[in-house]
């Protein structure tokens, strides 16, 4: 059995660059990547805290066509204790297709934090689905 020797090949200087050396990474790449991370969820915290949690909630219960030309939207909205608030409701056809929209200012009976509404959108073409895009309190 004849037994073959293996060497490493030999290049001529200069024809295929520098070599790499088999020292470690530069820890400039992990600091960045910390610091993107970090500043992330500092800006998603921020933004939660802000937009994410609200003191008005709305809730759809149902709706109604009475006609072509209107449709009756029944909700309700959390509120903080005696606070009115604005609610944007909207009117869609069976396509999806917006068809009216409305803002309304709704009040509760004295210090109630909850609001039992009952309002009509004026629309355009035959309504089949209603819904409240969001409450805030009034501008």
């Amino acid at each position: 059995m004849s037994e073959t020797r293996t060497t490493d090949p030999v290049f001529p200087p200069g024809r295929y660059g520098r070599r790499r050396s088999g020292r470690r990474r530069s820890v400039v790449p992990i600091v960045v990547l910390v610091v993107v991370v970090a500043a992330s969820l500092l800006l998603s915290v921020r933004l939660f805290q802000q937009f994410g949690r609200t003191d008005y909630e709305p809730q759809i219960v149902g709706w109604e066509e009475p006609s072509a030309a209107v449709l009756t939207i029944e909700f309700k909205v959390r509120v903080p204790a005696g606070q009115p608030a604005e609610c944007v409701l909207r009117a869609r056809d069976y396509d999806g297709f917006e068809v009216g929209r409305r803002t309304v200012i709704v009040r509760p009976q004295g210090n109630e934090t909850t609001i039992d509404a009952k309002e009509t959108v004026p629309t355009t073409a035959r309504a089949s689905v209603g819904d409240v895009v969001n409450c805030r309190a009034p501008a």
